[in-house]
């Protein structure tokens, strides 16, 4: 999609306007569309794929970034330190990979795409992409029968997985937008949709009862061209920084480094943009910040002060509690 037009729909959708009215028929289409394609799953009229060991889906219903990936990346430590061995597939957005492949740190994002490479780096954890998920599952039990546990970065619309645990991820700030389906809004499905899954996780903002609060949290800054050289965000305090983002709310990230004392040129991009070093003619000699998402896609030409901030996602400690104890339940009902 141009960028442009991207950046132009998702205005329609966080605001009332004209275009609302004019593409609200086609909301309605969808709406049938989209229940007539659940239904299908439920009469058996399409297959769900039912795995040998659990999954969980991690996904939103909104269109764009809300916080999956560092959710994820969350997920995987609590299981780890709780014994289990966990798998992660991907539809790999933003890629150009048509069959299943694995993704290892060296992945390419224009490939297997950014998140994927992200997650390969943050997780250390057997990771497949593939435009069909069922496929890119019985690749890695196959290749790595010692996983006991499949996780889903997006899908909760992709009913052909059969699923034991769904979460869903809300931005914070954002909701739901107009509250339409798409394309008059930003909506996968209705709200209501949420019902029906096992844990809600708000991205910052004041959770909804029964939700739980994700806060992400930023660590010392990285050089591009060598993330072992770091520097503290307060040593920027009071300078002119170019802040580059191509994320589902780049408002975000330049949000969180103004609070911080830093004064920012913001660069938004459309979420999973493909960067050149033309993006970056504005530059010079200037510091230019960017999130760890972005950096997996500018490491091949960054400059020496070209930095990115990592984030770490701290979540009540209750809802790992809670996904633990149903992992349980459902080993001891095989048994």
């Amino acid at each position: 999609m141009n960028q442009r037009f991207s950046r132009w729909l998702e205005r329609q959708w966080y605001r009332r306007t004209a275009w609302q009215l004019v593409l609200r028929p086609f909301s309605w289409l969808f709406w049938i569309l989209i229940g007539l394609r659940r239904l299908a799953y439920r009469l058996g009229l399409f297959k769900s794929l039912k795995l040998p060991v659990p999954i969980i889906i991690v996904g939103n219903i909104n269109v764009g970034g809300t916080g999956k990936t560092p959710f994820v990346i969350w997920l995987v430590q609590q299981l780890r330190q709780n014994g289990w061995y966990p798998g992660i597939i991907s539809r790999g957005y933003g890629g150009n990979v048509i069959h299943t492949h694995q993704v290892s740190k060296d992945s390419l994002p224009q490939d297997v795409g950014d998140e994927p490479v992200l997650l390969a780096h943050r997780t250390g954890v057997p990771l497949y992409v593939g435009r069909k998920r069922t496929r890119a599952v019985r690749h890695l039990l196959r290749d790595y029968p010692e996983c006991n546990l499949i996780i889903s970065d997006d899908g909760l619309q992709h009913y052909a997985l059969e699923r034991d645990i769904e979460i869903a991820i809300i931005d914070g700030e954002r909701i739901f937008g107009n509250g339409q389906l798409l394309p008059a809004g930003p909506l996968r499905e209705t709200s209501s949709r949420l019902d029906e899954v096992d844990a809600v996780v708000f991205n910052s903002g004041p959770p909804a009862a029964g939700g739980y609060l994700m806060q992400l949290v930023p660590d010392s800054l990285r050089q591009l061209s060598n993330p072992e050289t770091r520097m503290e965000l307060s040593e920027l305090i009071g300078r002119r920084v170019h802040a580059v983002a191509g994320i589902g709310n780049p408002q975000r990230f330049f949000g969180q480094l103004e609070n911080m004392g830093l004064i920012v040129e913001a660069h938004p991009f459309a979420d999973h943009h493909a960067y050149s070093e033309a993006d970056f003619q504005f530059a010079k000699d200037e510091i230019v910040l960017m999130t760890e998402k972005d950096a997996v896609k500018c490491t091949s030409f960054a400059r020496e002060n070209w930095w990115f901030m990592p984030i770490a996602a701290e979540i009540d400690r209750a809802l790992a509690e809670k996904i633990l104890a149903r992992l349980t339940r459902l080993i001891e009902k095989e048994d």
